[in-house]
């Protein structure tokens, strides 16, 4: 039923798996057909990734970051810089570390989250859909001791936004997104209703010319919005 197309129904998600290791990909392909999903390609390392993707169209991209010839996050560059923001997959990025630097720098240059390898299949699935959806896959602990080590604290940054055309209560929804915090956290926070805490962020992106919220947490960082150590309303990372 999960992988039924009825009629008016929306079109089967469609994604493309990329990692060197065989087991892993053929495990993922499983996991996400048996839940409707469908596997348009798969990849072993990133210059075969860049190729499906411009191939495939892909909604989403499981994107591993350590391969031969050309890494993940050569290929996730090349991926969202080579496509208009309306036409370029979502990636997630695939890790045996929570804490690895190049996950950062796959953020920085567009990824929408990461998973651990060892995610359970309710995870995977969660994740894809999640990301197809525009929403970032960012765990607040997970991502707040990961921009604070590796975010850089110089200005210069590729990232760096003007962040004066936002405005104060802007301001303050992109301080506390950058805590990891979801729609729902950030209505009951602010004592604002979900639709509006959309709004919110919606505009944010849209002035800043982000793509999605994983985005908009390491431009906080790196604008110095946010200072790394300090946090926003919550525990130290």
């Amino acid at each position: 039923m999960t992988g039924a197309a009825t009629a008016g129904a929306a079109p089967p998600l469609r994604v493309v798996i990329v990692d060197d290791q065989a087991l892993v990909r053929a495990g993922f392909a499983m996991i996400l057909a048996a839940d409707g999903i469908e596997v348009v390609a798969e990849a072993a390392n990133g210059a075969q990734a860049v190729e499906a993707v411009r191939r495939t169209c892909p909604d989403v991209v499981l994107m591993d970051i350590r391969m031969p010839e050309m890494d993940g996050l050569e290929a996730t560059r090349r991926i969202l810089g080579g496509a208009a923001a309306t036409g370029a997959p979502r990636v997630i990025i695939l890790t045996t570390f929570d804490l690895d630097q190049y996950v950062y720098a796959a953020l920085a240059a567009g990824a929408s989250g990461f998973l651990l390898k060892d995610v359970s299949p309710e995870q995977l699935v969660g994740a894809v859909r999640l990301v197809r959806l525009g929403d970032a896959l960012l765990a607040p602990a997970i991502t707040r001791r990961l921009v604070e080590r590796f975010a850089r604290t110089d200005r210069g940054t590729t990232l760096h936004r003007e962040l004066s055309t936002l405005t104060p209560r802007e301001v303050e929804v992109l301080q506390l997104l950058a805590t990891g915090l979801s729609n729902a956290e950030l209505a009951a926070r602010l004592v604002l209703s979900e639709a509006t805490v959309k709004t919110h962020v919606a505009r944010i992106m849209a002035k800043l010319g982000l793509r999605d919220r994983a985005q908009a947490v390491v431009v906080a960082y790196e604008t110095g919005l946010v200072t790394p150590g300090a946090g926003v309303g919550g525990e130290p990372g």
